[in-house]
């Protein structure tokens, strides 16, 4: 089962403190000889930011996990246009930076070609799929975190109207809709779904105020609970639903302390494990190229249940939620996810 009890952490102490040195490699993309030798990962953000509080931090924390546990420290770079995808990993791998994590679909492209430039250096890229023969992929069912996030919504509200706020408008968040209105109506076929995308640009994920302006107007049609699939934007969100009594949902990161008492859950998408995991398997050797796919049965996605929403989820919930996932990981039920062709089918 993964319904995530997750243990309460300062969010205040080491994990938000970046080095001088860090700093430094990510600004100017300088480093000395000594630190290419000794084969240190690399990760490089997507747009919204390291310290995003969703997607992005979730793998910043997992770096930083590898660099307590291994004593290895990394490189790590923030873009902040899409003309410095490429750059920065060509940059990483003149580096000899081993392996190059990108994080985020908007990274394939550059990385498919930079790849073909350093066929002997080490790429992975979380949330896209790159078929090059030096490059892991991991992607994860965002559709089951979903599933039960909208189970949990639909369950929850008294209103019959649950909300859905995206970030930028593609096919991942359309699977992470798509997945959230399943399990909306696998709980109560009759509960209403009001959903909004916030643009269709990379600046949809780190915009807090149109995410509160999206909330807002959800409100004001009877949603009492939203789930925000947006990453920075979010932000906006939860303080929206704070503000009038009502319910969220956080996404990628555990969000649930954010803002205590209002937040219903957090869908986790365990970018943390993958970042991680991919860093510890190139210091250990054993890294490989190809395809990994992280769903419920693997502990990729699910919910996170912890001191701050204890009082929101009772215990009678928490198990019917348990049930809904061992049928999901049965293949009792079969979450349907969305695809450009088809559109989202359930």
């Amino acid at each position: 089962m993964f319904l995530a009890r997750i243990r309460a952490t300062s969010h205040k102490g080491d994990s938000y403190v970046i080095s001088r040195a860090t700093v430094i490699l990510a600004a100017t993309f300088t480093a000395t000889t000594a630190f290419a030798q000794a084969k240190q990962p690399a990760v490089i953000y997507d747009a919204g930011g390291k310290f995003d509080k969703s997607f992005n931090e979730a793998a910043y924390n997992g770096i930083e996990r590898f660099k307590k546990e291994t004593g290895t420290a990394y490189l790590d770079f923030e873009i902040s246009n899409d003309t410095q995808r490429e750059q920065a990993l060509r940059r990483m791998a003149q580096k000899g930076a081993d392996p190059i994590i990108a994080v985020g679909f908007g990274h394939g492209s550059a990385l498919d070609k930079v790849a073909k430039e350093f066929p002997n250096a080490h790429f992975a890229i979380i949330d896209s799929e790159v078929k090059q023969p030096n490059v892991q992929s991991v992607l994860f069912k965002d559709q089951e975190g979903s599933f039960l996030a909208g189970w949990l919504a639909a369950t929850t509200s008294k209103s019959g109207k649950v909300g859905f706020i995206g970030g930028m408008d593609v096919p991942l968040i359309r699977r992470f809709q798509c997945g959230y209105e399943h399990g909306v109506k696998t709980a109560n076929p009759k509960v209403e779904v009001v959903a909004n995308m916030t643009g269709t640009t990379p600046s949809a994920w780190s915009d807090p105020t149109r995410g509160g302006e999206l909330a807002k107007a959800q409100f004001s049609r009877g949603v009492d609970v939203v789930f925000a699939a947006a990453g920075g934007t979010g932000i906006g969100v939860y303080q929206a639903a704070k503000d009038q009594g009502k319910l969220a949902i956080g996404v990628d990161s555990n969000q649930n302390h954010l803002q205590p008492g209002t937040m219903l859950s957090s869908m986790l998408k365990r970018v943390d494990n993958a970042t991680y995991g991919i860093a510890m398997a190139a210091k250990n050797g054993t890294w490989k190229p190809g395809l990994t796919v992280l769903g419920l049965q693997e502990q990729g996605v699910g919910l996170a249940m912890d001191q701050y929403n204890a009082k929101l989820v009772s215990e009678d919930t928490k198990k019917k939620l348990a049930g809904v996932e061992a049928d999901i990981v049965s293949g009792k039920i079969k979450v349907a996810t969305y695809t450009p062709e088809a559109g989202c089918k359930y």
